[in-house]
């Protein structure tokens, strides 16, 4: 028989926006499921040193906050359910999902935190050296390479957002673009062009990351020119990938509204979609932001704009009966 679990509140997802809804929603009574999906922990998971997360003066190591979020998730009443959704029906409520096990999931209100995955190039020595001087976010792991020479690799906003966020830390930046001119907006160019310490190698790619040291580190970038085929090296101790991200919605295409890069819609100040009772949060609809901590906010709003959801939902359904 398929097995079937129903709650007040089914979220999708377990990283930090996703396991902060589930605490508050916990300690609000709703007994909620928290579906973890094929990355529990989401990316903090794959983070190691997590310098920025309010609250520790030390480094802590991203598996570590995620599995201490777990904990007291669970501690105060969440209930982990380790399945990933192939399958939502959002035309009425309950809300109806289901797990590639088969199995049903019922929830009066459903909040989604799927997450969003940084684009990589796909080389391995990107893989091997993630974490050792590769990274896709600056903003998260900028810190560590103050005084120290970068590379950001990319063309549009995100890419020179980073490099010109980079010389806060580095004197001597570089942004690599594959091609002889920039996607990113004529005003983030101005500035990016206008600064002292960056340069732009046009026409380039990456071929390989280069690792060396003891413990290994990324030392230098392998560049190939995409007009002759040159290839030359740039002696760097941080790679920032910076060419987008892809937000974990294919599965709610159809089903929700999205924006015009396939974030989840939500309305100006609140995590509410187009779907009375279905909530978003994280990375799944920040496409500014995207860091650990805001994930985790926008995961106490879901759960407060759950819970004044059934709450008004109750009241009204209460009203009906006695009329």
């Amino acid at each position: 028989m398929t097995a079937t679990h129903s709650t007040r509140m089914l979220i999708l997802g377990s990283g930090p926006a996703g396991l902060s809804a589930a605490i508050y929603a916990a300690r609000a009574g709703m007994a909620p499921i928290v579906l973890q999906g094929i990355q529990p922990g989401g990316q903090l998971t794959i983070t190691t040193d997590v310098e920025n997360y309010p609250g520790f003066a030390d480094v802590i190591q991203g598996p570590w906050l995620m599995e201490q979020m777990q904990r007291q998730a669970e501690h105060v009443g969440a209930r982990m359910m380790w399945d990933t959704i192939v399958e939502v029906d959002f035309s009425k409520r309950p809300f109806r999902l289901i797990g590639d096990s088969g199995t049903v999931y019922e929830g009066d209100t459903v909040v989604i935190a799927t997450g969003a995955q940084a684009r990589w190039l796909g080389l391995p020595s990107e893989l091997k050296l993630q974490g050792k001087g590769v990274s896709a976010c600056a903003t998260c792991d900028g810190f560590f390479y103050r005084g120290k020479k970068v590379a950001v690799i990319g063309g549009g906003n995100t890419a020179v957002e980073e490099a010109i966020y980079m010389t806060n830390h580095s004197p001597d930046v570089t942004l690599i673009h594959r091609r002889d001119s920039l996607r990113a907006e004529k005003i983030l160019q101005d500035r990016l062009f206008a600064h002292p310490r960056i340069k732009v190698l046009w026409n380039k790619e990456v071929a390989e990351f280069v690792g060396g040291g003891d413990p290994e580190g990324l030392v230098a970038l392998s560049l190939r020119d995409t007009v002759t085929g040159e290839v030359s090296s740039l002696d760097v101790d941080g790679g920032f990938v910076a060419i987008g991200h892809s937000p974990a919605t294919d599965l709610f295409r159809g089903h929700i509204a999205l924006d015009s890069d396939g974030y989840i819609a939500v309305e100006p100040g609140s995590t509410r979609t187009s779907v009375a009772g279905v909530f978003a949060c994280g990375d799944v609809m920040d496409k500014v932001y995207r860091q650990a901590v805001t994930a985790a906010g926008t995961g106490c709003m879901a759960a407060l704009d759950a819970e004044r959801f059934l709450a008004h939902a109750d009241f009204e359904a209460k009203a009906t009966a006695a009329a």
